[in-house]
């Protein structure tokens, strides 16, 4: 639409339409499906940045040199060492993250010094690629990012005459772990070629094995069918939950095995739950937008579950990207004077994308032209480069040590529920995708007062609901300090959770899970802020899952007990959960 015309004039506050010239987009389309939808122009420019600070500072350069000669000496004698004696305290320690060298083989002569040496290396590129003066911030975290991907490649455990593990293998089976290895790979390869599912995911079947609390498809539209499950208890909470879950991924995250599903787990407490399962977009979709994910999805889910469970407000929650689109509707719904949600939870959801992590890596207007065109000509993009890009931010663990273990070790990855689910991806449509990049990771329009609902700006200080906020400690897609900033955002009642695992492991943290643990606190409504890292230092750490403490949170906010509505309210259900639009691919 031109922004030309209100009223005769021309409307300065919209940036003039710029559109791409056909020739360009055909052959830009056909380099970035070359290129795995990265952009060759934004590393050169990142690398040109870094390079050309770096030869003009004199200063760095000194202090690299002294730097190397220094981690050369170190690593010399610590060599020395080794050589005469069994226990010498190591030079180097590697990142807690990092496991590659954990195994005791790795002390042993000649693999301590080899795996030494190369976290020293490992330190000295981490030192070369920052604090160089005059490279801008992104620049300087794409030539890390770039340089960290590099050296985890030539990692002296990828290979096997420096992988001690690996050597042991084959002494002890006679080499029959490089075998099985090679034909894991050729399997691989093979499903790759067919663009078939990965090895395992057979044993997890939607509907059979993973989604399968009994529940109703009760509403449907192009976009989304809504599942209303099944109450398992005599009476109900008053409020229903209506759960929003990103649209780059398939809802039965959160209804995954039964042990570990946090809707059964709802609804075996007694909550009445309502859950969007979102199509899979194909080409024809490629117009779909923004807004009409917002009232396709959150606004005609919530006008179904108010059908069904009228005259009772909703306890809203969203997952991810859910969780930002569900704020988008709750803004514009305090805006307009609608007050049907009665609580918002928000589950490692992202508002300010400011520091949005790593993932901002693939995020610049030379990227996204770049992706722009790769999505151009088939209308969407194809979940799998979406998935390839994920691996990346955490490719020493999903990458590179699970093809030593099953292409060095010859051992299969046993498969879980958990990544079952992460193989089945989704797609993104065209103009959807190209606008939340856009608007929302590019511009922050929405934390920064300018995303427009209706024509109209949208402002997350209008939402006074009280509001319960995820984040995950080791979280690569929304960082925990950014999903924190909800607490510069908006004044009301803010009950912020931090717990252990990823973006994923961490939200999935049913009771009896081990190894887990959280924090939580809540702030009063108009209360001062706290930074995030002195709100951490400060509260106190509980052991266990969050998930009771969240169930205890909705219940408080809830009027009492009531009989469990009808299925489908006075409509018949459309058929059973999980419904038809989770099993398109």
């Amino acid at each position: 639409m031109s922004n030309v015309a209100i009223h005769g004039r021309a409307d300065l506050t919209q940036p003039e339409v710029c559109r791409p010239d056909a020739l360009d987009t055909l052959a830009n389309a056909w380099r970035a499906r070359s290129t795995g939808g990265l952009s060759p122009a934004a590393g050169l420019l990142a690398w040109y940045d870094w390079a050309l600070h770096l030869s003009l500072s004199p200063g760095k350069q000194r202090s690299l040199m002294e730097k190397g000669l220094h981690k050369q000496q170190r690593l010399a004698r610590y060599a020395l060492r080794v050589a005469s004696a069994h226990d010498c305290p190591t030079c180097i320690e590697p990142l807690e993250q990092d496991r590659r060298f954990a195994a005791p083989a790795w002390q042993q002569w000649p693999f301590n010094v080899i795996h030494q040496g190369f976290l020293l290396q490992q330190q000295w590129w981490h030192n070369a690629t920052t604090g160089v003066r005059g490279v801008s911030r992104h620049h300087e975290n794409m030539v890390t990012f770039a340089g960290r991907q590099w050296l985890d490649m030539w990692s002296p455990s990828n290979f096997i005459w420096t992988n001690p593990e690996v050597l042991h293998a084959i002494t002890q089976s006679g080499g029959a772990n490089l075998w099985r290895g090679a034909m894991n790979f050729l399997e691989d390869a093979r499903r790759l070629a067919l663009d078939d599912a990965p090895a395992g995911v057979e044993g997890f079947e939607v509907g059979k094995d993973v989604a399968i609390t009994p529940g109703k498809v009760v509403f449907r539209n192009h976009l989304i069918e809504l599942i209303q499950y099944s109450p398992t208890t005599p009476d109900v909470h008053a409020e229903p939950v209506l759960i929003v879950p990103s649209w780059i991924m398939k809802y039965y995250i959160l209804d995954l095995s039964p042990h570990n599903s946090m809707v059964k787990y709802l609804v075996d407490q007694g909550h009445t739950v309502f859950i969007l399962s979102w199509k899979n977009p194909t080409a024809a979709d490629r117009d779909l937008g923004l807004e009409d994910y917002r009232w396709l999805g959150v606004m005609d889910a919530l006008d179904a579950v108010t059908a069904i469970v009228p005259e009772r407000k909703v306890q809203a929650v969203g997952y991810c990207l859910g969780g930002t689109l569900l704020t988008i509707a709750a803004a514009a719904m305090a805006r307009d004077g609608d007050e049907r949600l009665q609580s918002l939870t928000l589950l490692a959801s992202e508002i300010d994308f400011r520091e949005s992590g790593e993932i901002a890596l693939f995020i610049d207007d030379s990227q996204l032209a770049w992706l722009e065109a790769g999505m151009w000509d088939k209308g969407y993009l194809d979940g799998r480069q979406m998935a390839g890009a994920f691996q990346m931010l955490n490719s020493r663990d999903l990458i590179w040590s699970r093809r030593v273990r099953e292409y060095l070790l010859g051992e299969r990855q046993t498969f879980n529920d958990l990544m079952a689910w992460n193989a089945d991806v989704t797609r993104m449509p065209y103009r959807m995708h190209s606008e939340y990049l856009r608007r929302l990771y590019l511009d922050n329009d929405l934390a920064e007062g300018r995303y427009r609902v209706g024509g109209r700006p949208v402002a997350l200080a209008d939402i006074e609901v009280p509001m319960f906020i995820v984040g995950t400690v080791r979280d690569h897609v929304a960082p925990w300090p950014s999903v924190y900033k909800m607490h510069l955002l908006s004044d009301a009642e803010l009950t912020f959770v931090l717990t252990s695992g990823g973006h994923n492991a961490g939200v999935v943290s049913e009771p009896g899970h081990p190894r887990r643990s959280f924090q939580i606190a809540t702030r009063a409504a108009g209360d001062r802020y706290i930074d995030p890292q002195l709100w951490r230092a400060e509260t106190p750490l509980n052991e266990g899952s969050w998930w009771p403490a969240w169930q205890q949170w909705l219940a408080g906010r809830s009027a009492g007990r009531v009989a469990p509505p009808a299925m489908g309210g006075t409509q018949p259900p459309l058929g059973d959960a999980p419904g038809t639009y989770v099993a398109m691919r």
